[in-house]
């Protein structure tokens, strides 16, 4: 029960021999696996490698791996060709769809208690671990849990046993997990290792899972201003000691202290991978502790057409919008929607700026009224990317046609940008 392999740093630049060499790692420590779950993230988290390591995983093990299922949480089924543009040549008949809805099971509850007790209070009910029934009843010797190691607004830093119990979870667990961390406040944990659904999920590991044959897989990629994306790090493990070596170097080369503070910011969102708000507003989440206050963030989207992944979500983010969070805590308080899709309330507050500065979302397949009736300033965006001149532009500072100043990040997914002075 260890760490079985760790390389890597802030100036590391892994490729495929590195990711060959970390399965070899955990499938030798799992003990030369006859039957193996993959459990890699979906095409919006493409740049952390996850679909190559799993193409790998499979090259090494052939019809030892059995079963690939695509940590979805909430996200909607992925498409044949979104398959391909994660997975290449993958045979697809190994996809197995997480059904978040109905195909889970209730590991047990982390208690009340325990949960009071590291959100200071805050969340006072018991948190439901929840799994695909595939992870307990599939039979199989390793469950390889693939992805990447980054900022998050939900936990502080993505992945490791998040993949399982939010990727792979229930209506109880993920809706719960998104609102307790909503309540605690995005801006107190983005970034950090230790926080309070950290520790919950952790916990629900040590006490539920300690039959389950999970291995972690786990990546650091540095997005530079140039626009690469290199692996800085590659861990493979099975307990909390992995996350922690992993989140420690993500706090190294993803996040970003920038001074003077921007009033102006500008990302840009690949429209492969962002196609719902519901995914494409990190460009909000990653990029809030960043700007000046007063200031504005222009978000160029379009491959967006959506709202929410679902059509119920989709229906709650238009009839509710991105409002204050007093705000949409009276929602919550008086509406029974609401109540019953609690992730889709922590969403609403974290896309919102609390007033404290101005969003224009510049989407391809939503119109200004769409756009204005959430809360959003609307933006053209083949204007916009003119004005500010974004094809192959590097992250960093620069000016637009009229000689105005901001500060460009060509895919906010990929770490945090704070003002160098921040605050939590």
């Amino acid at each position: 029960m260890a760490i079985y392999f760790q390389r890597g740093s802030a100036n590391a630049d892994l490729g495929a021999h590195d990711f060959q060499d970390a399965l070899a790692a955990a499938f030798d420590a799992a003990g030369n696996p006859r039957r193996v779950l993959a459990l890699p993230p979906d095409h919006t988290r493409a740049d952390s490698r996850a679909g190559e390591i799993t193409q790998l995983a499979y090259q090494m093990l052939g019809d030892r791996l059995t079963d690939v299922m695509p940590a979805l949480g909430t996200h909607a089924p992925m498409t044949a060709d979104e398959l391909t543009y994660m997975f290449g040549s993958l045979p697809q008949e190994l996809i197995r769809v997480h059904d978040w809805q109905n195909d889970v099971v209730t590991l047990g509850e982390v208690d009340a208690d325990f949960v009071a007790e590291v959100t200071e209070g805050i969340y006072q009910r018991p948190w439901a671990a929840q799994v695909n029934r595939l992870l307990v009843e599939g039979g199989h010797d390793l469950i390889l849990s693939i992805g990447q190691v980054v900022p998050h607004e939900v936990i502080g830093m993505a992945n490791y046993n998040k993949n399982v119990f939010v990727g792979t979870g229930g209506n109880r667990g993920i809706n719960e997990s998104h609102y307790l961390s909503a309540l605690y406040g995005m801006e107190r944990i983005m970034g950090q290792c230790d926080t309070p659904l950290r520790r919950i999920l952790n916990e629900a590991q040590d006490r539920f899972c300690k039959s389950m044959p999970l291995m972690y897989v786990l990546t650091v990629v540095e997005s530079t201003p140039e626009g690469r994306r290199i692996v800085r790090g590659l861990f493979v493990g099975d307990t909390h000691d992995v996350f922690f070596a992993a989140g420690a170097l993500s706090q190294e080369v993803n996040c970003f202290d920038i001074e003077p503070t921007p009033q102006t910011v500008v990302v840009t969102m690949n429209p492969k991978k962002y196609k719902r708000m519901w995914v494409a507003n990190k460009a909000i989440y990653r990029t809030r502790m960043l700007i000046g206050d007063g200031g504005r963030l222009v978000v160029i989207a379009p491959g967006v057409a959506h709202f929410g992944e679902s059509d119920t979500v989709d229906r709650l983010i238009r009839k509710y919008g991105y409002r204050p969070t007093p705000q949409v805590l009276q929602f919550v308080a008086e509406n029974e929607d609401l109540q019953q899709n609690l992730g889709t309330a922590a969403h609403l507050i974290h896309g919102t700026s609390e007033g404290r500065f101005e969003i224009v979302y510049a989407p391809g397949g939503l119109s200004r009224p769409e756009i204005e009736s959430v809360g959003y300033s609307f933006g053209d965006w083949r204007e916009l990317m003119d004005l500010y001149q974004v094809e192959g532009l590097r992250d960093g500072w620069h000016e637009d046609r009229e000689g105005n100043p901001f500060f460009f990040v060509s895919d906010p997914g990929l770490g945090l940008w704070r003002r160098q002075h921040h605050s939590v």
